[in-house]
């Protein structure tokens, strides 16, 4: 697979998130860097992901981790040069990897040439600026005084996309076609554009919705996400724009080729991704952890909330002219991991399973396919706090690599990034150590992938109909490949037809027996699961499926 038609195979694509910081260090100076992701590329595609997408690597003070822009055009040089960028990508395409940048549109750091520019400048509106304080508003230290908008942290100055709405009170809202609003508009293609040029497949839109202020039904930051793709598709087609919305059926039909389910976001503020795995340890809000979620040993949740969230973007993604893709994380670098709290690497078994067979864009954050585990007083690094209860730093800690021989995935045992400790447990997983265990984690993991890859059944297109929502969750794929998935740790039953006679594809801890009327029960152990295929043909090289309708029938609605 090439950087230019990623686009036409997102509904087989696996995707994985490195953090770049914390992933590989070639130069031993104890941070990540490009050489570090480019030396681990066999690692990737021995795993069989299909493309990687990396944390913001430009230039940056990393008063936020990167997530604070002061050079769009430059990649930081703790990580390398646009050349090691360049060779990067020109390595993952040899391999069949496409290579997405984070790309942070709505604000920069207030260390930018822009922003001091604008500072200085009474007549620059690039930025939002009012000449009297507002509530919410940084004062500005340059020559032009006032106060700006800041987009998230107050050193993230909000680049001025305009507001949606005017208001007399607040004369410093700008509709979205004034000079300043177009400016920004004009920059964000060219910033794209560079970065094409050099190789990468796409962007992950850091904060999507957040470019046009004041408009709460996203009309027209729809509209500007609807602009940049039709220039995109004109301009670099195959190339791809995954946002973070946390809202899918609003994010695609904007012109995003894929949304995340997010622990934040949508009409719901997140509760379709926390109803499946909330993890209770480390979370912005002290309630979720009293919440009860699918993935939860004592079996106190359910999985109707996200499956209904699902087939609400499913149904408006599918009535849209261009398409596209719900996006299902394992985690990511804003919140905890699947190995956290009371769960343990067992429930994550069962957590990947679902991620992988479910009709979404799976994306695998770096480590999790080995269980490494939210490390909880993990010290605070640029910008990791976000509450008092809640540090991001516990899921960015060092990938856990151990004693990889040399010219397996590169050159041998990697030097162990500084950026923060690693998980100080003595039995921490490694790769090293999965390597050799055929039962792992990592193993499973790599089976899911080439599972997802060779069974059209499991293509996003491919219908699902949902049996289940609770211990199990159970659901069919393409009619005839069954999935039962048990996050507990006691076992369960589950009638289903067909499974007596049915091909185990990947099990554990399951036996079937016949039922009374003649059809089979899945018996699951505690943390058990199994993939079953009830036709035994019917692979991607034997037999494409009719029905490409994404539609999903809930028996327990």
């Amino acid at each position: 697979m090439t950087s230019v038609d990623l686009a036409a195979r997102l509904g087989r694509t696996v995707l994985y998130q490195i953090y770049p910081q914390s992933f590989a260090d070639a130069n031993r100076d104890g941070i990540g860097d490009l050489a570090g992701i480019t030396e681990r590329l066999d690692y990737l595609t021995w795993l069989g992901v299909d493309a990687i997408w990396l944390s913001p690597c430009f230039v940056s003070p990393f008063a936020d981790a990167g997530y604070d822009v002061a050079d769009f055009f430059q990649v930081a040089p703790r990580y390398g040069t646009n050349e090691d960028m360049a060779r990067l990508t020109e390595e993952a395409g040899r391999r069949g990897v496409s290579v997405l940048l984070d790309l942070v549109a709505g604000h920069t750091s207030d260390q930018h040439p822009w922003f001091r520019a604008s500072a200085d400048d009474p007549d620059d509106d690039r930025f939002v600026w009012s000449d009297v304080p507002v509530d919410g508003f940084q004062h500005g230290l340059g020559a032009r005084g006032g106060y700006y908008r800041p987009n998230f942290f107050p050193f993230q100055p909000a680049l001025n996309y305009g507001y949606a709405r005017p208001d007399p009170a607040e004369p410093w809202r700008q509709p979205v076609d004034a000079p300043g609003p177009l400016a920004n508009r004009a920059a964000l293609r060219q910033i794209m554009a560079h970065w094409f040029d050099l190789g990468v497949a796409g962007f992950r839109v850091d904060m999507a919705s957040s470019l046009v202020k004041d408009d709460p039904s996203r009309v027209e930051t729809g509209r500007l996400w609807h602009e940049t793709r039709s220039w995109l598709d004109e301009t670099y087609p195959g190339r791809v724009l995954i946002s973070e919305w946390g809202n899918p059926r609003i994010a695609v039909p904007a012109g995003f080729h894929v949304d995340f389910f997010l622990q934040f976001g949508g009409d719901d503020n997140g509760l379709p991704f926390r109803s499946l795995w909330n993890n209770g340890a480390g979370t912005v809000d002290p309630a979720w952890s009293e919440r009860s979620a699918w993935a939860d040993a004592d079996a106190r949740g359910d999985a109707s909330t996200f499956v209904q969230a699902w087939q609400a973007a499913a149904d408006a993604i599918a009535a849209t002219e261009r398409g596209g893709v719900v996006g299902l994380p394992t985690s990511n670098h804003d919140f905890t991991r699947l190995v956290a709290g009371a769960r343990d690497a067992e429930q994550a078994r069962v957590a990947h399973v679902l991620t992988m067979t479910w009709p979404a864009l799976p994306s695998v954050y770096y480590g999790d396919e080995i269980g490494m585990r939210y490390v909880p007083g993990t010290p605070t690094l640029e910008g990791s706090r976000l509450s008092p209860t809640y540090d991001r730093a516990g899921s960015r800690t060092p990938m856990q690599w151990g004693d990889v021989p040399a010219g397996t995935f590169g050159p041998g045992r990697p030097a162990t990034s500084t950026y923060l400790p690693q998980d100080p447990d003595p039995d921490r997983p490694t790769v090293a150590g999965q390597l050799e265990d055929g039962d792992s984690l990592l193993h499973l993991v790599r089976e899911l992938v080439a599972l997802r890859h060779r069974d059209s059944r499991l293509d996003v297109e491919s219908p699902i109909e949902v049996l289940a929502t609770g211990y199990p969750l159970a659901y069919l794929r393409g009619g005839t490949l069954a999935v039962v998935l048990n996050p507990g740790r006691l076992g369960v039953r589950f009638p289903l037809d067909g499974a007596a006679s049915a091909r185990p594809v990947i099990t554990r801890g399951c036996r079937v027996e016949p039922g009374d009327d003649g059809g089979g029960v899945v018996h699951l152990d505690g943390h058990g699961y199994a993939v079953l295929d009830l036709a035994r043909v019917a692979t991607r090289n034997e037999k494409d499926f009719a029905d490409t309708g994404a539609t999903v029938f809930n028996r327990f609605a």
